[in-house]
């Protein structure tokens, strides 16, 4: 049976009862991350709460020795049409230079 290598959410950042991320082989999944910051607070605006995403999404990536590079597709969930310009810029900042996943 393969092995399957979870990373849990950091110590004290409020998180659904989930792992951030799993491994098995070469795949890496990443599971849909809050925007709470480590004082398990939800930051005012969108922007704080991308950054937190990205923050943690990193973490994940960094500790299964992968990089944002490496990503072959990402779900983005709003729930303000609003945001979508900003997220967008906010998307590409997180991954710099194209292509992106």
């Amino acid at each position: 049976m393969t092995t399957i290598k979870h990373f849990p959410p950091p110590p004290g950042v409020q998180a659904p009862p989930l792992s951030f991320g799993a491994r098995v082989g070469d795949l890496l999944f990443i599971s849909g991350i809050p925007g709470f910051d480590v004082n398990r607070e939800l930051p005012d605006g969108f922007e704080a709460q991308f950054a937190n995403v990205v923050t943690n999404f990193k973490r994940v990536l960094n500790e299964a020795g992968a990089t944002m590079r490496d990503l072959v597709k990402v779900n983005v969930l709003l729930t303000r049409a609003s945001d979508v310009a900003t997220m967008n810029a906010l998307y590409a900042g997180a991954f710099g230079p194209a292509p992106y996943p």
